[in-house]
This record gives structure tokens, sequence and C-alpha cells, in this order.
């Protein structure tokens, strides 16, 4: 039986067969799906699947790989160029590589349409790269507190710490380490959702790398590898 149509969201794409392509779709109703959308890359397709490209989608299956029965243009096209563009791309490649199959995330969707949003609006992108890897390691469940320590105890502003995957923040008192640590007002302002500080970001993208890897494992992302070997001003990811 075909699903009902869903808001959706290509995160990626690669060939099938003669015309063919599988395509990873972040779905509002039905989570990460992969789909063969049949004819996509055909010389008589009547539409081709695009990153960022609001969709309303439907599926037919009753296994992980189902088959894409109808697919449709559902707003206006977000067109992200340069930085925002790879942006875009981390962002999607994040998805694929944590989501579980058919898990329904429609706080996430709401996040990552946020996200998308925000940079085709030209807004600064290490924000809402940030903000966008908190709000995913949180509705994962994989978030943790920035305003207690492992003992139970506030986070204080002059305090510096560390974080550790089975435990969480500790403070840091060895005089030779510390300028490693974490501030503790930098945490405080992420817990506010408040990214706009350049300390805040630069520790940030510190404890967001250290907290995702644990999940990503070993294999590099491969829009790191690309966003690498653009010039631009600053690096984001």
């Amino acid at each position: 039986m075909q699903s009902p149509l869903s808001p959706a969201y290509v995160l990626h794409s690669r060939p099938y067969r003669d015309s063919s392509a599988l395509v990873d779709l972040l779905t509002l109703h039905h989570g990460l799906q992969r789909v063969v959308w049949r004819g996509a890359r055909g010389q008589r397709r009547k539409l081709a699947p695009q990153p960022f490209m609001p969709l309303m989608v439907g599926m037919l299956g009753r296994g992980e790989l189902k088959t894409l029965t109808q697919a449709e243009i559902s707003g206006g096209f977000l067109q992200l160029q340069g930085e925002m563009l790879f942006s875009g791309l981390y962002l999607n490649e994040l998805l694929v590589r944590l989501l579980g199959a058919g898990d329904s995330q429609p706080l996430l969707f709401a996040a990552y349409q946020g996200a998308l949003e925000a940079l085709a609006s030209n807004q600064p992108v290490e924000p809402v790269l940030r903000r966008f890897e908190w709000q995913l390691l949180a509705i994962l469940g994989y978030g943790f507190s920035l305003t207690e320590d492992a003992s139970g105890l506030p986070v204080r502003e002059q305090q510096r710490y560390v974080w550790h995957a089975t435990e969480g923040l500790q403070p840091v008192h060895d005089p030779l380490t510390i300028d490693a640590g974490l501030p503790g007002q930098a945490l405080l302002a992420m817990a506010a959702d408040d990214w706009t500080d350049a300390i805040t970001l630069r520790a940030a993208k510190q404890l967001m790398r250290q907290a995702l890897g644990v999940h990503l494992g070993d294999r590099p992302l491969v829009s790191r590898q690309l966003f690498a070997r653009q010039p631009r001003k600053g690096d984001e990811q």
C-alpha cells in the first residue's frame, strides 16, 4: 500500500541501474527513508532528485528500500551556493550517518528546515551549524547537560571544563591543561541557545566535534573534505 504524501527533502542520491537513483530522503512522517527513484536520470524525467528542494513524496514497500511512487515540488527551491552549499551538504551527511531508518523525527525535520532557510538567507554559517549539531544530538537522545557537571554541581562561568562521553562535563583543575578546557561561560551560552560570541562558537565547535565523533565513528565525513578544498573566510565545520 502506498503511504500518504509526506513533506520531504533529498539528503543524498546516487545512480542506480539504467536511469534510476537510490535516494535518501528526510521525511516529516517517516523519518529517514531510502527509495528507488525510477527515471530520475532519464531524458524523459519529470523531476530529478536535488538536495534542499522541498517535496511531497509517496512511497510503496514494506522493507528498508522502498519505491518512490510520487514526487512533486512543494514550495520554493532553496538555492545554496559556496560555503552555504557545502554547509548544507554537511547537514545532510550528518542526518544520513546518524538517523535510523523509519524513525519519525518531526522536531528534527523542523530544525533541519530552519537551518536550510537560515543558510539560504545568508545568515552567518557557524552559528547555524553549531545550533543544528546541538539540536541533532539532543533530539536523537545523545544530549547532555551544559548547566551541570558530572557531579551535579552548577557550571560556573569562570571555570573551565572537559567533556567525557561516559561522564559528561568535568572541571579542569590541572594548571598545565586548563587552557585546553571549555569555558563555563561558553557552555552556559550554548545552554541558553546563544551562539553569537566568538568564544562560544570556538568552544561549541570543539565540543560538537567531540560529541558527534562518538556516534559517527572513524569514517571521515565527505562533506568536510569537500569543504576543506574551498576558499572561504573561516573553517565552519
